[in-house]
């Protein structure tokens, strides 16, 4: 048996909020939240689900948004950006992930009341609890677009362990 190593890699996305539509939903961690703008995306736009997809990348050392998300979504009409995740965790040849952490940035929506069915439907997928889950959430203070209300940006830090 070796040695077992602890490894984290970042992920980042960001996307923005489209024309006022009214009562509408965005999609955010595998969750719908009511909100009045679109976020444009050619997918659901699930900023968080990017987010960790691109940190699952940073481990795998494949890419899986860019060319093999354009052909699932552009290509063969899939949208759910669970779809992403699922394909990069399928590269998950060696190690496990064992915590996530997420920072968002958006003045609006307000996440607090969603943050716990975000951190339980992540978990499912990432096959943690979602007590292994952490989400911060920040308005950032007017300082970017994100701040300003203009769309909203994700960092995902992912912990994973593996025998070497």
């Amino acid at each position: 048996m070796g040695n077992i190593v602890s490894i984290s890699t970042i992920g980042q996305d960001s996307h923005r909020f489209g024309d006022p539509e009214g009562d509408t939903k965005i999609r955010l961690g595998g969750i719908d939240i009511p909100f009045d703008r679109p976020i444009v995306a050619n997918s659901d736009g699930d900023v968080i689900f990017h987010a960790i997809t691109n940190a699952i990348s940073g481990f795998t050392g494949v890419n899986i948004l860019g060319a093999k998300a354009d052909k699932i979504c552009l290509e063969d009409g899939i949208k759910d950006s669970s779809v992403y995740l699922k394909k990069a965790l399928e590269y998950m040849k060696e190690g496990r992930i064992i915590h996530c952490s997420l920072t968002i940035e958006c003045l609006r929506p307000k996440l607090m009341d969603h943050i716990p069915g975000m951190k339980e439907s992540i978990g499912t997928i990432l096959g943690i609890p979602a007590s292994s889950v952490g989400i911060t959430a920040t308005t950032g203070e007017d300082l970017t677009g994100f701040g300003r209300g203009e769309g909203i940006q994700v960092f995902a830090l992912l912990s994973f362990v593996k025998e070497i």
